[in-house]
């Protein structure tokens, strides 16, 4: 892999708002570049191949792996995969940038493991379970039975924090978002 790059890993449990956090640094820290992830479920809505994922078939998928073209992937349910090439991340340090990654704590914990000193692991977390459970309610994007599932996820999830160099509490967004900028930077300039 090319030597300069760095890497920043922002993973929470669903509601945290590590998507909002990303997002705002991808416009605020010009030296960071999103990575795509690959899968291999279909496309939702508007998603676009090679703008909000590479999607793969399981075939597709299954053969990178057999050929160590991932950096860290997983099986998240079953027969369906998510990961990230090792292609992304050169791409992005080839452009002299930093790679920013938007993961779950399982893929967070597995790319830390992988890049080591070379990338940061930030675990964002809400202030509490209780609003948490709050966040994922007012969304109303799932049915009951679905929110019950990414609840009890999100509890199992909390458990991983202590694999994370970092932990951001998102309890007042403006300032989740002050020290994410600040951590971030301080990140790449050491």
């Amino acid at each position: 892999m090319a030597k300069q790059g760095k890497c920043i890993i922002f993973s929470a449990p669903s509601g945290a708002g590590k998507t909002t956090i990303v997002h705002h640094l991808l416009k605020s820290v010009p030296d960071l570049a999103f990575s795509i992830s690959a899968t291999t479920r279909r496309p939702r809505g508007a998603e676009e191949n090679e703008v909000d994922y590479y999607f793969l078939t399981e075939k597709m998928f299954k053969k990178k792996i057999e050929t160590d073209q991932f950096v860290e992937w997983e099986e998240v349910y079953k027969g369906c995969y998510y990961g990230t090439l090792r292609s992304e991340v050169e791409r992005i340090w080839n452009e002299g940038k930093h790679v920013v990654f938007d993961v779950d704590v399982v893929g967070g914990k597995n790319l830390k493991e992988s890049l080591g000193d070379r990338a940061l692991a930030v675990f964002i977390k809400a202030p509490s379970l209780e609003a948490l459970k709050q966040r994922l309610r007012n969304r109303s994007t799932e049915s009951n039975e679905d929110l019950q599932m990414r609840i009890s996820k999100a509890e199992r999830e909390m458990r991983y924090e202590k694999h994370f160099d970092k932990t951001l509490v998102n309890d007042d967004l403006k300032t989740a978002l002050k020290e994410a900028e600040e951590m971030v930077k301080a990140f790449i300039e050491s």
